[in-house]
């Protein structure tokens, strides 16, 4: 903390004395992908072999060992400047895809992956880095035991886990601008007033874990994820690491850091190497590297960022809310949007006069829920629909700032159409990929239909489509390798669960059965841990042996079966399938631990035995 400290007290002292950097400008990116299985479209675990492929210090690890990071070169702001980003961005997509098929994997870039499970998100499944390791360990110690998540959308999600992986379920498309330290207070409000529009037009990852939660999913799960508080009094308040901020910035970007540093304790440390004063006074450069590190702990959706280039000092706003995807034009198309808004309103003067702080975070949030379909408090206290804002106001805006920025006519006629004609067809990710689910109602299993969207948006992106023309997916029954999204006893299982207590009556269970045409009712408790089964067998017996006696209420507890052959979610379905002939039982309950996650039957596998057969007599 003493390093920190002194670390900001050279800042002050580098801003006092104008060695910060204030032209040319510069924008950069940082392009997070997934790495997938071509076959059953689940996360690869192969990040360090792709790596290693892939030999390029472009390249990155991630948490995950399904995730990487490609950083790309600084580009001076103007002309040409983007189309040099995006044809660099290809290039690298081009030479990490071709490590990962080496090794057996594809490259997807997508917000949240619709087929990440809980399962795979283990500490075996970070990648094996000890800041990694440190950083998990931390968060955890600090939070004081598990991590809870709760997000409620169209679906509801309530999970609990044990470290800090969740966050490795997020991938985003980071965009950096430079900017004059005498303009940052300026360019970091507006940054923060745009961020509601932009991400509204962008929203990439609206379902985690089967679940369709918010339009953008990966701004409540990225908070919680990394979410380091503790239970504390109603009275008292308490800011998570990841936000998006509490007011406007006044003066300088100190304000930033010192807000920052009040609030939140270290979470990692390294070895001191440098006494920043000491380096000043030299006339060098500090690397003020204890501040950068404490800085990289902290989330804001819109991060202030120190660093050096060329032997010059700057400083940078990092954009933090672009989700990764849905493919390379689109992420440019919103790169080219942000910057260009970016320079518009921050030219035509102070925005804390024309909008409320609490306006622009409230903004934020309802397009992190409802993407374009929401409605924005907008300058000058008007309030417009999303899409509307985006067509009659907000693309002419940033047409023009991308003017002033010296962005040619042919890169803004590239870019900006993509954005319009999404506002137009209402078409985000999100909303393709939501269509594309209720599209398919009732067909295959959910895995199954989660992995027919990851399938299609692989196929869009390598076919280079921007996101407004691809069409909605469907389930294809042709695909030689179909049958492996059954492999696992978690692709069959049934999670929308008729369960009982002990203390039930048992004409309870037998209504449900003949209501719901089940057959198995598991007993839980109330920490949902199973305890029983009733079953459409032993419910015949024990109605068998009690015929004519004197009608009384009967608990469950009398009639259950609590000796219970049980499968996890990851068990083989040809091991299931084993054991129920072993034990000549027509169900198995699924539980992670001691808790019940789901049930798979008889019934199930004869409807995949239908479709095995049905997909064999076709051929």
């Amino acid at each position: 903390m003493q390093r920190v400290l002194d670390d900001v007290v050279a800042l002050e002292q580098m801003l006092d004395g104008g060695l910060f950097e204030s032209d040319p400008i510069r924008i950069g990116a940082e392009q997070e992908l997934f790495l997938v299985d071509p076959q059953t479209f689940r996360p690869s675990f192969a990040g360090m072999e792709v790596l290693e492929a892939v030999d390029d210090d472009h390249f990155t690890t991630e948490l995950g060992r399904f995730n990487l990071e490609c950083n790309l070169d600084p580009q001076v702001l103007g002309a040409g400047a983007l189309s040099r980003m995006e044809s660099q961005l290809r290039q690298m997509l081009d030479l990490v895809r071709s490590a990962a098929r080496s090794v057996g994997a594809e490259v997807l870039l997508m917000g949240i992956l619709p087929t990440l499970e809980k399962s795979d998100l283990s500490l075996d499944d970070m990648a094996p880095i000890p800041r990694y390791y440190a950083l998990a360990e931390a968060m955890r110690r600090m939070r004081g035991g598990d991590f809870r998540f709760h997000i409620k959308g169209r679906d509801e999600l309530t999970v609990r886990h044990d470290n800090v992986m969740v966050e490795a379920c997020n991938t985003s498309f980071q965009v950096h601008l430079q900017t004059d330290p005498a303009e940052f207070a300026s360019l970091y409000n507006t940054a923060m007033t745009v961020s509601a529009p932009v991400l509204a037009a962008s929203c990439f990852s609206p379902m985690l874990f089967g679940r369709v939660l918010w339009a953008e999913t990966r701004i409540a799960l990225f908070q919680q994820a990394v979410d380091t508080r503790r239970g504390a009094s109603h009275h008292r308040t308490q800011r998570p690491r990841v936000r998006f901020g509490d007011g406007w910035i006044d003066d300088s970007v100190l304000e930033i850091f010192r807000q920052d540093i009040s609030h939140f304790r270290l979470l990692l440390t390294t070895e001191a190497d440098e006494d920043p004063t000491t380096v000043l006074e030299r006339g060098e450069i500090p690397q003020l590297s204890a501040l950068r590190l404490h800085n990289g702990t902290v989330y804001r959706w819109n991060r202030a960022c120190y660093g050096i280039g060329g032997g010059k000092p700057h400083l940078r706003i990092e954009n933090r809310i672009l989700p990764s995807g849905p493919s390379v034009l689109d992420e440019m198309a919103n790169m080219a949007f942000w910057l260009g808004l970016m320079k518009s309103i921050a030219d035509e003067g102070d925005v804390r006069q024309r909008i409320g702080f609490d306006q622009v975070r409230d903004n934020f949030l309802a397009a992190s829920r409802l993407g374009l379909e929401t409605q924005l408090h907008w300058l000058d206290g008007v309030q417009h629909a999303a899409q509307e804002l985006m067509i009659s106001e907000l693309l002419p805006r940033a047409a023009a700032g991308l003017d002033a920025l010296g962005v040619s006519t042919e890169e803004q006629e590239r870019y900006l159409p993509v954005i319009e004609e999404r506002a137009k067809a209402l078409r985000t990710g999100s909303r393709w990929m939501i269509s594309s689910l209720d599209a398919m109602e009732r067909q295959g299993t959910a895995p199954e239909r989660l992995a027919c969207i990851t399938r299609a948006a692989l196929e869009n992106q390598l076919a280079d489509r921007p996101v407004h023309t691809w069409e909605p997916a469907s389930l294809r029954r042709e695909d030689d390798e179909w049958y492996r999204h059954y492999e696992q006893v978690g692709n069959l299982m049934s999670t929308a669960l008729f369960t009982v207590s002990e203390e039930d009556v048992i004409d309870l269970v037998a209504s449900m059965m003949d209501w719901r045409y089940i057959h198995h009712v598991p007993v839980e408790d109330a920490e949902h841990r199973l305890v029983g089964l009733v079953t459409h067998r032993t419910l015949l017996r024990w109605l068998a042996r009690n015929q004519g006696r004197d009608r009384r209420p009967v608990a469950v507890s009398e009639v259950m079966v609590r000796d219970l052959v049980t499968v996890t979610r990851d068990t083989p379905t040809l091991d299931a399938i084993e054991l129920m002939r072993k034990h000549r039982i027509a169900s198995l309950p699924v539980v992670d631990g001691d808790q019940l996650i789901g049930i798979v039957t008889e019934r199930d596998f004869i409807q995949l035995s239908s479709k095995l057969l049905e997909d064999f007599l076709r051929r």
